[in-house]
């Protein structure tokens, strides 16, 4: 129905309805905004962590903080999941939210914002406080047309609030948003940037070099609002992990970790995170004998058509064994989509050998279980994707319910019954 409308209405009329919905559901709750003091992430990665972190510093400070990302919706102690199967909620609904903070007694809001979102209108008529750039990749090229046209619809976060900017120096585009003219900016980097924590150690429980940048980020939202640095330690070191990004599931005999990982560059990041870390990392190198089992597809519906052979390549270069499975295939046909996935790897699987380097297996939930069966002691199995989502998007516009931890969990509890699982 949404592409039928899309495909008989001019573009000005969808452009007018998309900016006249902001302006009506500000109306309608009364400018909610102007009540709280607003913080806008955006980037491409790592915004719904910094969005938690961000939450989780200003409660250490004492102030009741309403917060919106792809994985949950809070305000004040009240927590829901985000099932709408879209980061940044429509314009009616982000208005309605920011009003039930007001009325809840928040003086905190802190919100995911999407390229996405700033295309059709559902930042305006929100008061942004502070805005947050984590890093710039390239995504999201079919809907924007360009890397540059889907940069400008991130700038235009930082275009539109003009009191604090919170800018990553180590990303390479971050000389695009330093241009923008602002009361105060915040800059932070591996060695580089405003912010100076070398007095003050932090005791991080989230792996990966990437929660080391999500938490300067955090950092400087605490200190831009007043808040010491002794406060940001406490708060981030109480952060046990973040749902659904590098969420260990099952930790023994082998370990199984879910993350959202879905561009090329965060599953780089990801693979190299296990490969380099505390998972597996024994005496300088990987203990004997022990193997990186993948699990992993592309969304369908043509998003980011280009990016999915590059998947393959990454899996290939950094995995031992290869589940190609289903993701989010919307209307596009699923074997199509692990096709393109297929032709990033430099061989074809050779069909002599016992165990293949990759197999397809469409049905998700069976792919998840040969991963778990083929895992042995010390092994690591990562399926990526999906993260905490708790839909499958199917073709006429279904969803189907859905969480890879919990079909980790039934699945591991059924190859332990039946004696699958080697300890």
């Amino acid at each position: 129905m949404k592409n039928l409308i899309k495909k008989f209405i001019p573009a000005f009329l969808l452009d007018f309805y998309h900016f006249f919905l902001p302006m009506f559901g500000a109306f309608l709750y009364r400018f909610p905004s102007k009540k709280l003091i607003v913080i806008g992430v955006t980037g491409t990665n790592g915004k719904s962590t910094v969005v938690n972190l961000a939450t989780k510093v200003l409660e250490e400070a004492n102030y009741k903080v309403a917060s919106l990302s792809s994985i949950k919706f809070k305000i004040g102690e009240k927590e829901w999941p985000n099932t709408l199967k879209m980061t940044m909620p429509g314009r009616l609904k982000l208005q309605k939210f920011l009003r039930e903070a007001v009325n809840a007694g928040c003086q905190y809001a802190v919100i995911e914002v999407t390229s996405e979102g700033i295309k059709q209108h559902r930042q305006r008529f929100i008061d942004f406080d502070i805005a947050v750039f984590t890093n710039l990749t390239p995504e999201h090229i079919e809907s924007h047309g360009s890397f540059e046209r889907y940069r400008e619809a991130k700038g235009k976060l930082f275009q539109a609030c003009k009191n604090i900017h919170i800018i990553n120096l180590d990303d390479e585009n971050s000389d695009y948003f330093l241009k923008f003219s602002v009361q105060k900016k915040y800059t932070y980097g591996w060695d580089k940037g405003d912010i100076n924590t070398k007095n003050t150690q932090f005791k991080l429980k989230l792996a990966g070099d990437f929660n080391i940048y999500n938490a300067l980020s955090a950092i400087c939202v605490g200190l831009s609002q007043g808040i010491d640095l002794e406060t940001c330690k406490r708060a981030l070191e109480k952060v046990e992990g973040i749902p659904g990004r590098m969420e260990v599931v099952i930790k023994k005999p082998f370990k199984v970790i879910v993350d959202y990982a879905h561009t090329p560059d965060s599953l780089i990041k990801v693979y190299e995170t296990i490969r380099n870390s505390k998972f597996q990392w024994v005496a300088g190198g990987w203990r004997p004998n022990s193997k990186m089992i993948c699990v992993l597809g592309a969304c369908g519906g043509g998003r980011d058509k280009w990016k999915r052979p590059e998947l393959g390549r990454i899996a290939e270069k950094y995995c031992d064994q290869i589940i190609l499975t289903n993701e989010d295939p919307y209307d596009e046909n699923p074997q199509y989509i692990l096709g393109q996935i297929e032709s990033g790897f430099s061989q074809i699987p050779n069909s002599k050998l016992q165990t293949p380097k990759y197999e397809k297996i469409l049905n998700r939930q069976e792919a998840i279980r040969r991963a778990l069966s083929l895992a042995k002691p010390n092994d690591v199995v990562i399926i990526t994707g999906k993260g905490s989502e708790p839909w499958m998007c199917v073709e006429h516009g279904k969803k189907i319910s859905w969480d890879d931890r919990e079909v980790v969990k039934e699945e591991f509890n059924s190859l332990q019954q039946v004696q699958l699982v080697n300890y």
